[in-house]
């Protein structure tokens, strides 16, 4: 329901989340976003307009993402933010997983708490150049679930999409999925990585069990959507 956009799971003559009969509507009964339609705010959201000079503020904005749970969104994200870190460039981190937040503990910062001010949330430093921000330090209890109320935002300008998989066949539905929902909210898709690509041996550089035969899915996601395919990444038992 962002900028007031009508959800694709909607229903055909859906009146529009900000729409004053918005949730309320005979066209919104059975349809899954009525409950979130009829207790959010109505008309444009006030915020839009800070996150979008504050979001100007960054230079480059790359979402990760993935239609798939369990495939590593966390890892990778934590392992290309600590990449260009170690080049001294500015990093922020941000995790908006509200089902599993898990970046505090990937980073060691579990317990850690957030520091409001006049600006705002404040995040928690990794290194001098890497802040991380998540929604795991709002919560008093790890195992407390996230009640969201009101639209979601997507963060503002992103300069495209990295898409995170697995080399199983079903994960090529996920990523033609995960294609076309970037098409439609008009973000580019960078490309797409394969994680859990084989194992490597802690002593040694060398990669077996592999799960399918990932060239496939590297020719698929480049032909037929026009995505390129950015790499492979095996499990390492060391991390």
């Amino acid at each position: 329901m962002e900028n007031g956009e009508i959800p694709e799971n909607a229903n055909e003559n859906c009146p529009g989340p900000q729409s004053e009969s918005a949730g309320t509507s005979d066209a919104c009964q059975g349809c899954p976003n009525q409950e979130a339609c009829a207790s959010a705010p109505k008309g444009p959201d006030p915020d839009l307009i800070a996150i979008a000079e504050w979001m100007a503020t960054v230079k480059h904005k790359i979402f990760i993402l993935s239609r798939k749970g369990g495939v590593g969104k966390s890892t990778f994200s934590a392992q290309i933010s600590f990449a260009p870190a170690t080049m001294d460039f500015q990093v922020g981190l941000l995790d908006i997983d509200i089902c599993g937040p898990s970046i505090p503990k990937m980073f060691g910062l579990k317990g850690q708490d957030i520091h409001q001010s006049n600006l705002g949330w404040s995040p928690v430093y990794v290194e001098s150049n890497l802040g991380v921000m998540s929604i795991g330090f709002m919560l008093p209890n790890p195992d407390e679930a996230v009640i969201w109320r009101g639209p979601i935002r997507m963060a503002t300008g992103i300069d495209g999409a990295i898409i995170v998989t697995t080399p199983q066949q079903v994960s090529l539905i996920d990523v033609h999925k995960e294609v076309n929902f970037c098409q439609k909210v008009r973000v580019e898709v960078l490309g797409v990585v394969e994680n859990m690509s084989g194992l490597c041996q802690p002593l040694m550089d060398f990669r077996f069990m592999k799960l399918t035969e990932t060239r496939e899915q590297q020719d698929v996601t480049e032909r037929e959507m026009g995505v390129p395919f950015l790499g492979k990444i095996p499990l390492d038992p060391q991390l």
